[in-house]
Protein backbone atom coordinates (compact mmCIF):
# COMPACT_ATOMS: atom_id res chain seq x y z
CA UNK A 1 0.00 0.00 0.00
CA UNK A 2 0.98 3.72 -0.73
CA UNK A 3 -0.39 7.30 -0.86
CA UNK A 4 -0.16 8.64 -3.66
CA UNK A 5 -0.89 12.59 -4.49
CA UNK A 6 -2.96 14.49 -7.17
CA UNK A 7 -2.27 17.43 -7.24
CA UNK A 8 -3.80 20.88 -9.10
CA UNK A 9 -2.36 20.34 -13.27
CA UNK A 10 -2.06 23.59 -15.30
CA UNK A 11 -4.80 24.36 -17.66
CA UNK A 12 -3.17 26.82 -19.98
CA UNK A 13 -0.05 27.95 -20.43
CA UNK A 14 -0.96 31.35 -18.41
CA UNK A 15 -2.76 29.70 -15.82
CA UNK A 16 -1.05 29.67 -12.43
CA UNK A 17 -4.47 28.48 -9.95
CA UNK A 18 -7.71 27.21 -10.56
CA UNK A 19 -10.81 26.50 -8.17
CA UNK A 20 -12.64 23.56 -6.76
CA UNK A 21 -15.96 24.09 -7.98
CA UNK A 22 -17.29 20.73 -7.43
CA UNK A 23 -15.66 17.18 -6.00
CA UNK A 24 -17.29 14.07 -8.23
CA UNK A 25 -15.86 11.53 -5.77
CA UNK A 26 -15.90 11.14 -1.63
CA UNK A 27 -13.32 9.75 0.71
CA UNK A 28 -13.64 6.10 0.89
CA UNK A 29 -14.79 5.84 -2.65
CA UNK A 30 -12.90 3.15 -5.00
CA UNK A 31 -11.93 4.74 -8.27
CA UNK A 32 -10.42 3.63 -11.38
CA UNK A 33 -7.74 4.89 -12.81
CA UNK A 34 -9.00 8.04 -15.61
CA UNK A 35 -11.88 8.48 -13.57
CA UNK A 36 -13.08 12.35 -12.98
CA UNK A 37 -12.13 13.21 -9.62
CA UNK A 38 -13.27 16.86 -9.44
CA UNK A 39 -14.39 19.56 -12.04
CA UNK A 40 -12.31 22.71 -11.75
CA UNK A 41 -12.61 26.44 -12.80
CA UNK A 42 -10.29 28.88 -14.41
CA UNK A 43 -10.39 32.01 -16.08
CA UNK A 44 -10.11 30.77 -18.93
CA UNK A 45 -11.63 27.05 -19.34
CA UNK A 46 -13.42 24.58 -16.99
CA UNK A 47 -12.39 20.64 -17.21
CA UNK A 48 -12.41 17.82 -14.99
CA UNK A 49 -8.89 16.37 -13.03
CA UNK A 50 -8.76 12.65 -14.03
CA UNK A 51 -7.06 10.53 -11.57
CA UNK A 52 -3.77 8.99 -11.76
CA UNK A 53 -4.18 6.22 -10.46
CA UNK A 54 -6.63 3.36 -9.35
CA UNK A 55 -7.31 3.20 -5.60
CA UNK A 56 -9.14 4.33 -2.68
CA UNK A 57 -9.61 8.19 -1.72
CA UNK A 58 -7.96 8.72 1.19
CA UNK A 59 -7.91 12.63 1.71
CA UNK A 60 -9.77 15.56 0.19
CA UNK A 61 -7.47 18.50 0.99
CA UNK A 62 -9.18 21.02 -0.92
CA UNK A 63 -12.72 22.40 -0.46
CA UNK A 64 -15.27 23.22 -2.97
CA UNK A 65 -14.95 26.99 -3.92
CA UNK A 66 -11.07 27.02 -2.92
CA UNK A 67 -8.83 28.13 -4.84
CA UNK A 68 -5.54 25.87 -5.49
CA UNK A 69 -2.62 27.34 -7.09
CA UNK A 70 -0.68 24.64 -9.66
CA UNK A 71 1.10 22.22 -8.29
CA UNK A 72 -0.77 22.10 -4.68
CA UNK A 73 -1.82 18.86 -3.67
CA UNK A 74 -5.81 18.62 -4.20
CA UNK A 75 -6.37 14.79 -2.52
CA UNK A 76 -4.92 11.37 -2.07
CA UNK A 77 -5.43 8.21 -3.41
CA UNK A 78 -4.49 4.71 -1.14
CA UNK A 79 -3.61 2.23 -4.00
CA UNK A 80 -1.53 -1.05 -3.92
CA UNK A 81 0.33 -0.29 -6.79
CA UNK A 82 0.47 0.87 -10.93
CA UNK A 83 2.30 3.74 -12.65
CA UNK A 84 1.47 7.20 -12.17
CA UNK A 85 0.73 9.54 -15.14
CA UNK A 86 0.98 13.10 -15.62
CA UNK A 87 -2.20 14.65 -14.59
CA UNK A 88 -1.19 18.22 -15.94
CA UNK A 89 -0.89 16.35 -19.36
CA UNK A 90 -3.85 15.06 -19.32
CA UNK A 91 -6.01 17.44 -18.81
CA UNK A 92 -4.47 20.05 -21.10
CA UNK A 93 -4.68 17.13 -23.98
CA UNK A 94 -8.49 17.13 -22.96
CA UNK A 95 -9.14 20.96 -22.38
CA UNK A 96 -7.02 21.57 -26.08
CA UNK A 97 -9.05 18.44 -27.59
CA UNK A 98 -6.37 16.88 -28.92
CA UNK A 99 -7.17 13.58 -30.40
CA UNK A 100 -3.88 11.02 -30.62
CA UNK A 101 -6.28 9.09 -33.75
CA UNK A 102 -4.76 6.19 -31.52
CA UNK A 103 -8.11 4.41 -30.05
CA UNK A 104 -8.31 1.14 -27.74
CA UNK A 105 -10.87 -0.58 -26.18
CA UNK A 106 -9.99 1.28 -22.74
CA UNK A 107 -10.54 4.66 -24.65
CA UNK A 108 -13.66 3.48 -26.02
CA UNK A 109 -14.95 2.55 -22.21
CA UNK A 110 -13.51 6.09 -21.34
CA UNK A 111 -15.59 7.54 -23.13
CA UNK A 112 -18.95 5.74 -21.69
CA UNK A 113 -18.00 7.26 -18.59
CA UNK A 114 -20.75 10.46 -18.92
CA UNK A 115 -20.45 13.18 -16.28
CA UNK A 116 -23.58 14.47 -14.37
CA UNK A 117 -23.62 17.87 -16.70
CA UNK A 118 -23.85 15.64 -20.24
CA UNK A 119 -25.97 13.06 -18.81
CA UNK A 120 -28.27 15.94 -17.74
CA UNK A 121 -28.16 17.41 -20.91
CA UNK A 122 -28.55 14.57 -23.00
CA UNK A 123 -31.90 13.60 -20.94
CA UNK A 124 -33.25 17.24 -21.65
CA UNK A 125 -32.45 17.37 -25.28
CA UNK A 126 -33.47 13.79 -25.92
CA UNK A 127 -29.59 12.79 -27.33
CA UNK A 128 -28.12 9.40 -28.02
CA UNK A 129 -25.39 9.64 -26.32
CA UNK A 130 -23.91 6.21 -28.00
CA UNK A 131 -24.05 7.91 -31.10
CA UNK A 132 -22.07 10.56 -30.20
CA UNK A 133 -18.46 11.14 -31.43
CA UNK A 134 -16.34 12.83 -28.38
CA UNK A 135 -13.84 15.53 -28.06
CA UNK A 136 -12.22 14.81 -25.07
CA UNK A 137 -9.58 12.34 -24.04
CA UNK A 138 -10.19 8.95 -25.32
CA UNK A 139 -13.35 10.33 -27.10
CA UNK A 140 -15.07 11.24 -23.65
CA UNK A 141 -18.20 13.34 -24.55
CA UNK A 142 -17.93 16.77 -23.05
CA UNK A 143 -20.55 19.41 -22.03
CA UNK A 144 -18.93 21.68 -24.78
CA UNK A 145 -20.08 18.49 -27.24
CA UNK A 146 -23.73 18.46 -26.56
CA UNK A 147 -23.59 22.01 -26.43
CA UNK A 148 -22.47 22.24 -30.28
CA UNK A 149 -24.86 19.68 -30.92
CA UNK A 150 -28.01 21.36 -29.63
CA UNK A 151 -27.06 24.78 -30.99
CA UNK A 152 -27.01 22.81 -34.80
CA UNK A 153 -30.18 21.59 -34.35
CA UNK A 154 -28.96 17.97 -35.37
CA UNK A 155 -29.65 16.05 -32.50
CA UNK A 156 -29.01 12.29 -32.80
CA UNK A 157 -31.62 9.80 -31.38
CA UNK A 158 -32.04 5.89 -30.89
CA UNK A 159 -33.30 5.71 -34.03
CA UNK A 160 -30.29 7.49 -35.94
CA UNK A 161 -27.80 4.68 -37.64
CA UNK A 162 -24.25 5.03 -36.42
CA UNK A 163 -21.39 3.30 -38.69
CA UNK A 164 -20.12 0.39 -36.35
CA UNK A 165 -15.98 0.25 -35.55
CA UNK A 166 -13.87 -2.82 -35.29
CA UNK A 167 -12.86 -1.39 -31.62
CA UNK A 168 -16.71 -0.77 -30.44
CA UNK A 169 -17.84 -2.14 -26.94
CA UNK A 170 -20.39 -3.90 -26.59
CA UNK A 171 -23.83 -2.20 -25.34
CA UNK A 172 -23.70 -4.75 -22.31
CA UNK A 173 -20.14 -3.43 -21.30
CA UNK A 174 -21.09 0.27 -21.47
CA UNK A 175 -24.23 0.44 -19.34
CA UNK A 176 -22.29 -1.55 -16.63
CA UNK A 177 -19.47 0.98 -17.12
CA UNK A 178 -22.08 4.31 -16.98
CA UNK A 179 -24.27 2.68 -14.28
CA UNK A 180 -21.10 2.04 -12.09
CA UNK A 181 -19.85 5.83 -13.28
CA UNK A 182 -23.52 7.14 -12.11
CA UNK A 183 -22.98 5.86 -8.57
CA UNK A 184 -19.42 7.34 -7.91
CA UNK A 185 -20.87 11.23 -9.27
CA UNK A 186 -24.18 11.01 -7.17
CA UNK A 187 -23.88 14.30 -5.94
CA UNK A 188 -22.76 14.17 -2.05
CA UNK A 189 -24.31 15.93 1.07
CA UNK A 190 -22.08 19.05 1.73
CA UNK A 191 -20.66 18.79 5.17
CA UNK A 192 -21.21 22.21 6.92
CA UNK A 193 -19.15 21.96 10.46
CA UNK A 194 -21.95 22.87 13.17
CA UNK A 195 -21.35 23.64 17.26
CA UNK A 196 -23.59 23.67 19.99
CA UNK A 197 -26.57 26.25 19.53
CA UNK A 198 -26.34 25.92 15.61
CA UNK A 199 -30.15 24.81 14.07
CA UNK A 200 -30.52 22.34 11.43
CA UNK A 201 -33.39 22.57 9.60
CA UNK A 202 -34.54 19.96 7.13
CA UNK A 203 -35.11 21.03 3.60
CA UNK A 204 -38.19 20.82 2.37
CA UNK A 205 -39.11 19.19 -0.94
CA UNK A 206 -40.73 22.74 -1.76
CA UNK A 207 -37.20 24.30 -1.24
CA UNK A 208 -35.68 21.24 -2.95
CA UNK A 209 -37.72 22.02 -6.07
CA UNK A 210 -37.01 26.38 -5.74
CA UNK A 211 -33.24 25.13 -5.32
CA UNK A 212 -33.35 22.65 -8.45
CA UNK A 213 -35.17 25.22 -11.05
CA UNK A 214 -33.23 28.54 -9.78
CA UNK A 215 -29.67 26.27 -10.20
CA UNK A 216 -31.28 25.25 -13.67
CA UNK A 217 -31.83 28.93 -14.66
CA UNK A 218 -28.46 29.90 -13.91
CA UNK A 219 -26.56 26.98 -15.10
CA UNK A 220 -28.31 27.08 -18.32
CA UNK A 221 -29.42 30.68 -19.00
CA UNK A 222 -27.00 33.82 -19.95
CA UNK A 223 -28.82 36.18 -17.86
CA UNK A 224 -28.60 39.55 -19.00
CA UNK A 225 -29.60 42.83 -16.68
CA UNK A 226 -31.22 46.36 -17.68
CA UNK A 227 -32.79 48.75 -15.18
CA UNK A 228 -35.45 52.11 -16.46
CA UNK A 229 -36.74 54.55 -13.88
CA UNK A 230 -40.00 55.39 -14.19
CA UNK A 231 -41.92 58.75 -12.70
CA UNK A 232 -45.51 56.85 -10.96
CA UNK A 233 -46.84 60.10 -9.52
CA UNK A 234 -50.24 60.17 -11.44
CA UNK A 235 -50.86 56.53 -11.01
CA UNK A 236 -49.95 57.04 -6.66
CA UNK A 237 -52.45 59.86 -6.76
CA UNK A 238 -55.46 57.86 -8.87
CA UNK A 239 -54.93 54.66 -6.93
CA UNK A 240 -54.64 56.68 -3.20
CA UNK A 241 -57.89 58.84 -4.43
CA UNK A 242 -60.21 56.05 -5.23
CA UNK A 243 -58.73 53.31 -2.80
CA UNK A 244 -61.63 53.85 0.05
CA UNK A 245 -63.91 53.29 -2.21
CA UNK A 246 -62.76 50.90 -4.19
CA UNK A 247 -62.21 48.74 -0.81
CA UNK A 248 -66.13 49.30 0.30
CA UNK A 249 -67.47 48.39 -3.02
CA UNK A 250 -65.37 45.35 -3.82
CA UNK A 251 -64.48 43.71 -0.66
CA UNK A 252 -60.37 43.79 -1.64
CA UNK A 253 -57.65 46.46 -1.61
CA UNK A 254 -56.60 47.70 -4.64
CA UNK A 255 -52.64 47.46 -5.05
CA UNK A 256 -50.04 49.22 -6.63
CA UNK A 257 -48.91 46.23 -8.05
CA UNK A 258 -52.05 45.52 -10.42
CA UNK A 259 -51.40 48.37 -12.20
CA UNK A 260 -47.70 47.06 -13.15
CA UNK A 261 -48.83 43.50 -14.00
CA UNK A 262 -51.21 45.18 -16.47
CA UNK A 263 -48.77 47.42 -18.10
CA UNK A 264 -46.99 44.91 -18.64
CA UNK A 265 -49.65 42.97 -20.37
CA UNK A 266 -50.19 45.47 -22.43
CA UNK A 267 -46.84 45.83 -23.50
CA UNK A 268 -46.20 42.21 -24.00
CA UNK A 269 -48.87 41.99 -26.75
CA UNK A 270 -47.06 44.29 -28.28
CA UNK A 271 -43.96 43.06 -27.85
CA UNK A 272 -44.83 39.65 -28.54
CA UNK A 273 -40.55 38.38 -28.70
CA UNK A 274 -40.53 39.13 -25.18
CA UNK A 275 -43.14 36.46 -24.11
CA UNK A 276 -40.91 33.95 -25.71
CA UNK A 277 -39.09 30.28 -24.49
CA UNK A 278 -36.07 28.73 -25.81
CA UNK A 279 -36.52 25.41 -27.24
CA UNK A 280 -33.09 24.34 -28.12
CA UNK A 281 -32.87 24.22 -31.60
CA UNK A 282 -35.91 26.89 -31.54
CA UNK A 283 -37.56 29.97 -29.64
CA UNK A 284 -41.22 29.29 -29.01
CA UNK A 285 -43.35 32.69 -29.15
CA UNK A 286 -46.13 32.24 -26.88
CA UNK A 287 -49.75 33.13 -28.17
CA UNK A 288 -51.48 33.55 -24.42
CA UNK A 289 -50.21 36.09 -22.36
CA UNK A 290 -49.93 34.48 -18.68
CA UNK A 291 -48.19 36.45 -15.88
CA UNK A 292 -46.28 34.31 -13.17
CA UNK A 293 -46.52 36.29 -9.83
CA UNK A 294 -43.89 35.69 -6.48
CA UNK A 295 -45.81 34.92 -3.63
CA UNK A 296 -43.61 34.00 -0.75
CA UNK A 297 -44.67 32.01 2.43
CA UNK A 298 -42.99 31.85 5.67
CA UNK A 299 -39.93 29.54 4.02
CA UNK A 300 -41.19 29.18 0.53
CA UNK A 301 -41.81 30.71 -2.52
CA UNK A 302 -44.27 30.29 -4.86
CA UNK A 303 -45.08 31.56 -7.94
CA UNK A 304 -48.84 31.19 -8.91
CA UNK A 305 -49.98 32.66 -12.81
CA UNK A 306 -52.85 35.24 -13.67
CA UNK A 307 -54.03 33.07 -16.67
CA UNK A 308 -54.57 35.87 -19.94
CA UNK A 309 -53.54 38.75 -17.89
CA UNK A 310 -53.93 40.97 -20.89
CA UNK A 311 -57.44 39.85 -21.43
CA UNK A 312 -58.36 41.10 -17.74
CA UNK A 313 -58.90 44.57 -16.26
CA UNK A 314 -56.80 46.39 -13.33
CA UNK A 315 -59.73 45.26 -10.64
CA UNK A 316 -59.86 41.87 -12.43
CA UNK A 317 -55.90 41.22 -12.18
CA UNK A 318 -56.49 43.07 -8.21
CA UNK A 319 -58.98 40.63 -7.50
CA UNK A 320 -56.62 37.07 -8.59
CA UNK A 321 -53.62 38.63 -7.00
CA UNK A 322 -55.18 38.88 -3.38
CA UNK A 323 -56.88 35.11 -4.61
CA UNK A 324 -53.65 33.36 -5.17
CA UNK A 325 -52.06 35.12 -2.21
CA UNK A 326 -54.75 33.62 -0.31
CA UNK A 327 -54.16 30.33 -1.70
CA UNK A 328 -50.60 30.22 -0.81
CA UNK A 329 -51.33 31.70 2.94
CA UNK A 330 -54.19 28.84 2.89
CA UNK A 331 -52.23 25.92 1.58
CA UNK A 332 -55.04 25.87 -1.19
CA UNK A 333 -52.89 26.32 -3.98
CA UNK A 334 -52.89 23.87 -6.67
CA UNK A 335 -50.14 22.70 -9.44
CA UNK A 336 -52.44 23.83 -11.89
CA UNK A 337 -52.31 27.66 -10.73
CA UNK A 338 -48.39 27.28 -11.06
CA UNK A 339 -48.75 26.25 -14.41
CA UNK A 340 -48.36 28.03 -17.54
CA UNK A 341 -46.66 30.96 -16.62
CA UNK A 342 -44.79 33.19 -20.23
CA UNK A 343 -43.55 35.93 -18.44
CA UNK A 344 -42.70 36.97 -14.39
CA UNK A 345 -43.42 39.78 -12.78
CA UNK A 346 -42.04 39.92 -9.25
CA UNK A 347 -43.09 42.88 -6.30
CA UNK A 348 -39.69 43.33 -5.10
CA UNK A 349 -40.56 46.44 -3.80
CA UNK A 350 -42.76 45.00 -1.13
CA UNK A 351 -40.58 44.47 1.41
CA UNK A 352 -38.77 47.71 0.63
CA UNK A 353 -36.13 46.74 -2.10
CA UNK A 354 -35.18 49.56 -4.43
CA UNK A 355 -32.72 47.73 -7.12
CA UNK A 356 -32.12 43.74 -7.46
CA UNK A 357 -31.44 41.18 -10.52
CA UNK A 358 -34.28 38.49 -10.61
CA UNK A 359 -33.41 34.79 -11.59
CA UNK A 360 -35.31 34.55 -14.64
CA UNK A 361 -38.09 31.53 -13.71
CA UNK A 362 -37.03 28.83 -16.00
CA UNK A 363 -38.23 28.32 -18.98
CA UNK A 364 -39.43 31.81 -19.70
CA UNK A 365 -37.17 34.30 -20.85
CA UNK A 366 -37.17 37.21 -18.42
CA UNK A 367 -38.49 38.36 -15.27
CA UNK A 368 -39.21 42.00 -13.87
CA UNK A 369 -38.84 43.46 -10.46
CA UNK A 370 -40.74 46.07 -9.62
CA UNK A 371 -39.14 47.63 -6.55
CA UNK A 372 -40.06 50.37 -4.09
CA UNK A 373 -41.88 53.40 -5.06
CA UNK A 374 -39.56 56.43 -3.57
CA UNK A 375 -40.55 59.98 -3.35
CA UNK A 376 -37.11 61.98 -5.11
CA UNK A 377 -36.66 64.89 -5.95
CA UNK A 378 -36.48 65.43 -9.52
CA UNK A 379 -35.62 67.82 -12.27
CA UNK A 380 -38.27 68.64 -14.33
CA UNK A 381 -39.15 70.67 -17.60
CA UNK A 382 -37.15 74.33 -17.24
CA UNK A 383 -34.80 73.22 -14.16
CA UNK A 384 -37.14 73.08 -11.80
CA UNK A 385 -37.38 70.27 -9.61
CA UNK A 386 -39.78 68.59 -7.38
CA UNK A 387 -40.64 65.81 -5.50
CA UNK A 388 -41.82 62.90 -7.36
CA UNK A 389 -43.10 59.42 -6.60
CA UNK A 390 -40.35 57.30 -8.81
CA UNK A 391 -39.90 53.27 -9.21
CA UNK A 392 -37.33 51.47 -10.81
CA UNK A 393 -37.93 48.45 -12.93
CA UNK A 394 -35.37 45.96 -12.95
CA UNK A 395 -35.37 43.56 -15.89
CA UNK A 396 -33.75 39.96 -16.11
CA UNK A 397 -33.29 38.34 -19.75
CA UNK A 398 -32.42 35.38 -21.51
CA UNK A 399 -29.29 36.71 -23.91
CA UNK A 400 -30.03 33.97 -26.09
CA UNK A 401 -33.40 34.88 -27.00
CA UNK A 402 -33.38 38.53 -26.38
CA UNK A 403 -30.93 41.36 -26.89
CA UNK A 404 -31.32 44.92 -25.17
CA UNK A 405 -32.86 46.74 -27.95
CA UNK A 406 -35.96 44.59 -28.13
CA UNK A 407 -36.04 44.73 -24.51
CA UNK A 408 -35.22 48.75 -23.71
CA UNK A 409 -38.29 49.34 -26.00
CA UNK A 410 -40.58 46.73 -24.17
CA UNK A 411 -39.44 48.94 -20.91
CA UNK A 412 -40.16 52.21 -22.67
CA UNK A 413 -43.54 50.96 -23.45
CA UNK A 414 -44.30 49.73 -19.80
CA UNK A 415 -42.53 53.14 -18.36
CA UNK A 416 -45.00 55.23 -20.65
CA UNK A 417 -47.99 53.53 -20.27
CA UNK A 418 -47.53 53.81 -16.20
CA UNK A 419 -46.42 57.98 -15.96
CA UNK A 420 -49.73 57.86 -18.44
CA UNK A 421 -51.91 56.31 -15.69
CA UNK A 422 -54.17 58.72 -14.20
CA UNK A 423 -58.12 59.51 -13.41
CA UNK A 424 -58.54 61.20 -16.98
CA UNK A 425 -56.99 58.23 -19.04
CA UNK A 426 -57.39 54.98 -16.93
CA UNK A 427 -60.30 53.28 -15.97
CA UNK A 428 -59.55 50.41 -13.31
CA UNK A 429 -62.88 48.46 -14.74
Amino acid sequence: MSIEKITMPQLGESVTEGTISKWLVSVGDSINKYDPLAEVMTDKVNAEVPSSFSGVIKELIADEGQTIEVGEVICTIEIEGGVAIDSSKELEETTEEKNTGKDSVAEHAQSARYSPAVLKLSQKHGIELSQVNGSGRGGRITRKDLLKIIESGNIPTSSTKKQATTNEIPKKEIDVNLSNTMKKQEPQPVQVPTIPGDIEIPVSGVRKAIAGNMLRSKHEIPHAWTMMEVDVTNLVQYRDSIKTEFKQREGFNLTYFAFFVKAVAQALKEFPMINSMWAGDKIVQKKEVNISIAVAKDDALFVPVIKNADEKTIKGIAKEIMELAQKVRTGSLKSEDMQGGTFTVNNTGSFGSVQSMGIINYPQAAILQVESIIKRPVVMDHGMIAVRDMVNLCMSLDHRVLDGLICGRFLQRVKDILENTSKEHTTIY
